[in-house]
């Protein structure tokens, strides 16, 4: 739907979370967004990527006075019949990870490069249209419309480690580069704590209170996405996967992600493996 804040807004709206992911896309300058502890001034080309949980800023009526841009807001089984129940799903789909960042940090902040801002508009306005035009076979392609934008963002979040630079969050940065780098091996939080040059008692504090979670988490998360990735694209054996992304028993690894994602990785890899689609 098109962006905009009703005339008697005007602070009225508190600072609120959804229990949903959406995206926010703008085509020009002009306005803010208020998002975490931030006002960020929308240029061109950005895209939101707003969480579960993420926190959203008191709204105000002309914060969006002048802006160009488009919401699209959707349930995790969205995405077809065959996504896990919709409470794991956001965490689960193999196109929803750029979803699970820490809520503390506010909405992800992207930037569509001007070559394909033309059809990032394209894309969300054939969006709209099934919706609201509702012909037959609407809902298979309203599903269709919103798998390509995910794909898009998907590409566009590969720097995490960038957006929190650019967010005055130097030591996350520091530590999720420790953890792009070397999760793939045995990796501990005295080990990531040492690489950014503190204690560990203060990172665990620190990651946790901007984050809500831990540095183990985050490793973990990091591991999954990447187990996640290679159970949706290849035929590789469960326990190779597992060693891939730094779980050298074969065991360990299906246990944990049974526990984070209420199924075994062979389950959830016949919901998921793109391959056979």
């Amino acid at each position: 739907m098109p962006l905009g804040h009703a005339p008697g807004v005007n602070g009225a709206y508190e600072a609120h979370a959804h229990d949903f992911p959406g995206l926010t896309y703008f085509s020009a300058d002009g306005g803010i967004v208020r998002t975490g502890r931030q006002v960020r001034h929308v240029e061109a080309g950005d895209l939101f990527v707003i969480a579960p949980g993420d926190v959203m800023g008191q709204a105000h009526s002309d914060d969006l006075a002048g802006a160009q841009g488009w919401g699209v807001f959707f349930a995790a089984d969205a995405l077809g019949p065959d996504t896990p129940g919709a409470h794991l799903a956001w965490r689960t789909h193999p196109l929803l990870f750029p979803f699970v960042h820490g809520g503390a940090i506010g909405a992800l902040r992207l930037k569509v490069p001007p070559a394909e801002r033309n059809e990032w508009v394209t894309r969300i306005m054939a969006l709209h249209d099934e919706l609201q035009q509702r012909r037959e076979g609407y809902r298979e392609a309203v599903s269709a419309h919103l798998v390509l934008l995910l794909v898009g963002v998907s590409r566009l979040a590969a720097d995490v480690v960038g957006d929190l630079r650019e967010n005055a969050e130097p030591l996350l940065a520091e530590v999720f580069d420790v953890i792009e780098r070397r999760y793939p091996e045995p990796l501990s939080l005295r080990e990531v704590a040492a690489a950014v040059s503190i204690s560990p008692g203060h990172l665990t504090s620190t990651v946790r209170r901007r984050t809500g979670r831990t540095v183990q988490e985050w490793i973990t998360e990091r591991r999954m996405v990447q187990a996640r990735r290679l159970l949706a694209v290849t035929d590789l054996p469960v326990g190779d996967i597992g060693r891939q992304v730094g779980f050298h028993d074969a065991g360990y690894f299906a246990r944990t992600f049974g526990k984070l994602h209420g199924m075994s990785p062979t389950r959830w890899r016949r919901f998921n493996h793109l391959n056979g689609r």
